[in-house]
C-alpha cells in the first residue's frame, strides 16, 4: 500500500522539514497551506525535483467545509490517506492575559485546537478499521509550551497546546484497537518564520545561550521525530510524546 500523508501548514517551517523528508521516504503528500501560494509552489517544486508525486491545497484548517474539499482532493489525486500531520497552527503577539482580546482567543484555539481536531475526524473517517479502512498514523505537533504555560509571552497559545495534548491522548486510547495511532512532538526553540508571528523573529538566536543544549533547533530535527512516529519503526507507540526542546 502507498504512504500518503497529509501536512497541515506544510509550507514552512516545520511543516516544509517534514514533507520534504516524507518525500524521500517515497510518500505521497499533500501539503496544506493557508494563504502563500508562493511557498506552496516554491516547495511543490522541491518535490518535483527529488521525484516524489505531490499536491498543494489551499485551505483553512479551522473551517470543516475547507477541510472535507481539502480531504476529497487527496481521494482523488493522491488515494487513500495513511498518515496526518497536524502542524498548523497560530499565535499572537507577546501579551499578557488581560490585554488579549476574545477574538485573539477564539482564533488561536480555531486553529490550534478545533482544527486538528477536525483534521483528526475526516482522517479517521478514512483510516480506521471500523470505516473500512487500513489503519494509519497521526502525529499532533505540539510545543514545550503546553509544560511550561509560557507566562507574559502567550499563555493562550500555551493553553491550547495543552488542551492539543490532552486531546492526542484521548484519541489516542479511543482509535487504538482500530489500526490507528495517535502521537504528538513538543518542540521548543526551533529556527523557523513562525516567530515572527508574535513580533520577535529573533526570539530563538537571543535566548539559545538560556538552553541547556546553548542551541536552538532546527525544523529537520523534528521532522526526523515526526516521519519516526509514523513509521512502523514506531508500531507500539501510541498516546506517546516526544519534546524536542534541548533540554528545556
Amino acid at each position: 500500500m502507498e504512504n500518503v500523508i497529509v501536512i497541515t501548514g506544510g509550507s514552512r517551517g516545520i511543516g516544509a522539514a517534514t514533507a520534504l523528508l516524507a518525500a524521500r521516504q517515497g510518500y505521497r503528500i499533500c501539503i496544506n497551506y493557508h494563504a502563500d501560494d508562493q511557498a506552496a509552489e516554491a516547495i511543490l517544486s522541491q518535490f518535483r525535483a527529488l521525484g516524489a508525486e505531490a499536491i498543494a491545497v489551499r485551505a483553512d484548517v479551522s473551517v470543516e467545509d475547507e477541510i472535507i474539499q481539502l480531504f476529497l482532493r487527496v481521494d482523488d489525486e493522491l488515494g487513500p490517506i495513511t498518515a496526518l500531520v497536524n502542524n498548523a497552527g497560530t499565535i499572537g503577539q507577546q501579551s499578557r492575559v488581560e490585554n488579549m482580546s476574545e477574538f485573539r482567543l477564539l482564533n488561536v484555539m480555531k486553529t490550534n485546537v478545533v482544527g486538528p481536531m477536525l483534521c483528526a475526524k475526516h482522517a479517521l473517517l478514512r483510516m480506521a478499521r471500523r470505516h473500512g479502512g487500513q489503519g494509519g498514523a497521526i502525529v499532533n505537533v505540539s510545543s514545550v509550551a503546553a509544560r511550561l504555560g509560557s507566562p507574559n509571552e502567550y499563555v493562550d497559545y500555551a493553553a491550547s497546546k495543552g488542551a492539543l495534548d490532552t486531546f492526542t491522548i484521548g484519541l489516542a486510547k479511543e482509535v487504538a484497537g482500530e489500526g490507528v495511532r495517535v502521537n504528538g512532538v513538543r518542540p521548543g526553540y526551533i529556527h523557523t518564520g513562525f516567530h515572527a508571528l508574535s513580533g520577535d523573529p529573533d526570539r530563538v538566536s537571543k535566548l539559545e545561550p538560556g538552553l541547556p543544549m546553548g542551541r536552538g533547533g532546527y525544523p529537520e530535527e523534528v521532522a526526523e521525530a515526526i516521519l519516526w512516529l509514523l513509521s512502523d519503526k514506531a508500531s507500539y507507540a501510541t498516546g506517546s510524546f516526544i519534546d524536542l526542546g534541548g533540554g528545556r
